[in-house]
């Protein structure tokens, strides 16, 4: 990158930064009991609910149980049309049933998925004849979505704390993220009831998407003193708990504070941003449809390394906080370094992505990469579309 345009970047960073500062986001309230939940929405004088979920989760005995259990006091509709990667159609599609059971309220159950087509579902019922591509970026919702509360199913993607609904225009094949203080969830009920006997691979695959938060959080350099300490809070529970969870799906104490960890995430990088790692994911996602959690996992260690000595203070601050040895901050920040990789491959995640792709299409995922971080994620080194592209060929086997 050339020095007009990372000074440009450098420039835009530090005015969002002071910016963010004065930027009311509000936490949701946080209930680990259905029945509280129950008990809020009557408060609320909601009667008719919209459950939004994918096909998979819709399947599931905690489903049917928690489902039930919303209907012995509501009127509820099942929208199960989430996708893996919610694009228009799906979301269009979850707002005319929202409409046409004039539903007063929206319930997540699942992973980030239904989470984020919840999100988006919301804005498009506060502005039912506005295409989504409108509110691509930065606070561009400027009305109220409707009451939402998120129950996550999986440990890792932090939707039910965040400000960000990520979408898929799926003509042009786009990830993109729709980003405002009005997305964040009223409610996130975080019961390690729903997060029991997940699949080992989906628990490594999620689990480490709310590392690459954390991290990539940490290592920006618009952390806040609260965001760094959830993120510490949060790595700090991640490598104590991921490995017990993926070793024994069953370990109640593992899921419950490997929820908080991904609340923590969560928390943590709607104040501090995220960097190349969702960069590159993101891309992936739209053009290949890999899931958001395995691609951010393969990418975190290449793009860690890739940003060599500028990453080096926030990373010896980490492997001091987990306790890992090292006499300056170079040898802390390769000991966390070796630490995450030997994590991944104790979770069988390959060092490599087990696919191929041309250079046209490295090139134009490069493209979109640098188009969505630059000038906007606040990353330690910053890389041009050449060097995305480089970094993508690297985690490529």
């Amino acid at each position: 990158m050339n020095a007009f345009s990372r000074l440009g970047c450098r420039l835009f960073q530090g005015v969002m930064r002071l910016a963010s500062r004065f930027l009311l986001i509000p936490s949701p309230l946080v209930l680990e009991d259905p029945v509280a939940l129950s008990a809020l929405l009557k408060e609320k004088g909601f009667s008719r609910l919209l459950l939004v979920t994918d096909k998979g989760c819709a399947s599931l005995p905690s489903f049917h149980r928690f489902e039930a259990f919303l209907r012995e006091s509501f009127d509820v509709m099942v929208y199960d049309g989430a996708i893996p990667n919610p694009d228009f159609a799906c979301v269009e599609a979850g707002a005319k049933a929202y409409r046409e059971h004039q539903a007063e309220a929206l319930v997540a159950f699942g992973g980030g998925s239904p989470m984020d087509a919840a999100k988006a579902i919301g804005v498009q019922v506060a502005y039912p004849s506005s295409s989504l591509l409108s509110f691509k970026g930065l606070l561009k919702v400027h009305r109220d979505i409707p009451f939402l509360a998120c129950v996550p199913t999986t440990v890792g993607t932090g939707s039910e704390a965040t400000i960000a609904a990520v979408v898929v225009d799926e003509k042009n094949k786009d990830k993109f993220a729709i980003e405002s203080p009005r997305l964040v969830p009223d409610v996130a009920l975080l019961s390690p009831t729903f997060v029991l006997g997940l699949p080992p691979r989906l628990i490594a695959s999620t689990g480490l998407d709310a590392l690459t938060h954390a991290l990539e959080s940490i290592v920006g350099r618009s952390s806040t003193k609260k965001s760094k300490a959830d993120a510490l809070s949060a790595i700090s529970r991640i490598f104590t708990f991921l490995p017990r969870l993926y070793a024994n799906p069953m370990d109640e104490e593992a899921a419950r504070e490997m929820q908080k960890a991904a609340f923590e995430a969560g928390e943590s990088f709607t104040r501090a941003y995220v960097g190349y790692v969702h960069a590159l994911a993101h891309a992936l996602g739209g053009e290949k449809g890999i899931p958001h959690g395995y691609a951010n996992a393969v990418l975190l260690p290449h793009v860690l390394r890739a940003y060599g000595k500028s990453a080096v203070k926030p990373l010896s601050l980490v492997a001091k906080t987990i306790g890992l040895p090292g006499s300056t901050k170079e040898e802390l920040a390769e000991s966390f370094l070796v630490a995450l990789e030997k994590l991944e491959r104790d979770l069988a995640i390959p060092e490599h992505f087990e696919f191929g792709l041309s250079e046209e299409e490295i090139s134009r995922l490069a493209k979109h990469a640098a188009k969505e971080a630059n000038p906007l994620y606040p990353v330690p080194k910053l890389f041009d579309e050449k060097e995305l592209s480089a970094l993508l060929k690297g985690a490529i086997e």
